[in-house]
């Protein structure tokens, strides 16, 4: 399994069509904390394979490895695979490579930045495995985070940390409104 590419979503083969129909079911799997993408649109979601004993193995990679939601995330993915009838199944989280904001979808971008988040911009190149930072490449804020609401890049940060460790709090200087960055990483 090449987890060092964008989420792998591709291959819907497997037995008796189990693999489309649970890459289905889990389509809908929201984020707890961003209800208005999928654990799939966020990079979360890396694969579902089929094991051995018959069971779907469901590869996941959590955003950071503190993340309070995995267990909701869990549960959620338990209750999506069982109400399509997909049991038996297991989840196996896969922490290296580590999640990067990098493999959100464009189209789950788009949906940020409607919800009033502003995206994240790039870290590397698709597929690149992405250093481990102790200490930020360089002080400060990005160099212009977009306001979701008006497109001003006339921001400035209010708080490094916002709703969830993985968003700043930012504020608008033209339009005045507060807004969450899903910081890069």
């Amino acid at each position: 399994m090449n987890v060092t590419a964008l989420p792998l979503h591709n291959d819907h083969r497997g037995a008796d069509g189990r693999i489309a129909r649970a890459w289905a079911a889990l389509e809908a799997v929201p984020d707890p904390e961003i209800p208005v993408v999928s654990i799939r649109d966020l990079g979360i979601l890396r694969d579902v394979v089929p094991a051995a004993d018959g069971a779907l193995e469901i590869v996941i990679t959590p955003t950071y490895s503190g993340c309070p939601a995995m267990s909701q995330i869990a549960e959620d993915i338990g209750q999506a695979l069982d109400g399509a009838g997909l049991a038996p199944w297991r989840i196996r989280t896969v922490l290296a490579p580590a999640w990067t904001t990098d493999w959100i979808t464009p189209a789950a971008r788009e949906r940020l930045r409607a919800f009033g988040i502003a995206p994240p911009g790039q870290c590397g190149t698709p597929a690149q495995a992405q250093p481990l930072r102790f200490v930020p490449a360089r002080a400060g804020a990005p160099d212009a985070v977009a306001c979701p609401r008006c497109g001003s890049v006339h921001t400035q940060e209010i708080s490094r940390f916002a709703s969830t460790a993985c968003k700043a709090l930012y504020r608008c200087l033209d339009c005045r409104e507060p807004f969450d960055y899903f910081k890069p990483y």
